[in-house]
């Protein structure tokens, strides 16, 4: 992936920043992108070590335009796209007959319609390359998670279209790849709405215990690297996949258990 010019978004925290370190060490040139300018800039303090070419952007994905700009700052400043990381992403946790159809909105305009506005435009470029397009999906993308109707919504349907836009480039070289992280340590559930839509500020979940951002970052590198199409991760959310394929009504008891297990929890 050297001298490969990657994508990130999202890239402001979490996996993205993770992401973003990754790549650099490899020596690829990144763009980062995300709404938080100052985020943006930690980021990019943390990158200047491995002496790789920088493209700071800022940018609301869930806006068309703004997608729009991206791609083409990019290639105006770089002539070349390599690799789209569709990493943004938002949460919720709320019963849905309680939640305000707003915060639905919100997380499929970021979760859903970003990807597919920087896709749709990074596209011809991305063909050029015979390059990558990924999508940071989640567990709740293979199961249905309660008190996460938008989020599982959003990732079901981004699956969805990445996996018939794989098809529709079949025997044009592009490579797609669809990453499923499991529960990992990031700011994403202190972050995430409420039935408001106001962030719900502390996680529910012991963060210590999940897998880190670098290593999630880890695996998606060496998936870019060998254009794997399905990388799943974590014990448990490799047996969740497996276990909803054969057996799914025991998964709905097994995962809401397992859910109203959570600290004040929307549903017991």
């Amino acid at each position: 992936m050297k001298d490969k010019v990657v994508i990130i978004t999202g890239a402001g925290s979490g996996i993205g920043r993770a992401l973003a370190v990754e790549f650099a060490s490899k020596g690829s040139s990144v763009v980062i992108s995300g709404r938080d300018i100052v985020a943006l800039e930690d980021t990019e303090k943390l990158l200047a070590p491995f002496n790789v070419k920088v493209l700071q952007f800022q940018a609301d994905i869930s806006k068309e335009e703004d997608c729009r700009k991206l791609i083409e700052a990019t290639l105006s400043h770089y002539s070349r796209l390599d690799v789209l990381i569709n990493n943004a992403g938002i949460s919720m946790r709320a019963l849905f007959e309680e939640t305000d159809l707003e915060v639905l909105r919100k997380i499929m305009n970021t979760n859903f319609w970003g990807a597919v506005y920087c896709t749709k435009y990074a596209l011809p470029h991305l063909l050029k390359q015979k390059g990558s397009v990924v999508g940071v999906s989640s567990i709740a993308g293979k199961k249905g998670l309660p008190g996460r109707t938008g989020y599982s919504a959003s990732k079901f349907a981004l699956e969805g279209f990445l996996e018939t836009l794989r098809t529709e480039n079949l025997k044009k070289g592009l490579h797609v790849l669809v990453a499923c992280p499991g529960f990992t340590a990031t700011n994403i559930r202190s972050t995430s709405m409420n039935k408001e839509g106001k962030a719900q500020k502390e996680s529910p979940r012991d963060e210590s215990r999940m897998m880190s951002a670098a290593q999630v970052a880890a695996h998606i590198y060496e998936a870019v690297q060998k254009r794997k199409r399905d990388i799943v991760l974590t014990g448990n959310g490799k047996l969740t996949v497996w276990l909803n394929k054969f057996f799914p009504s025991l998964m709905d008891k097994l995962v809401y258990n397992h859910m109203a297990k959570e600290p004040d929890s929307p549903f017991k």
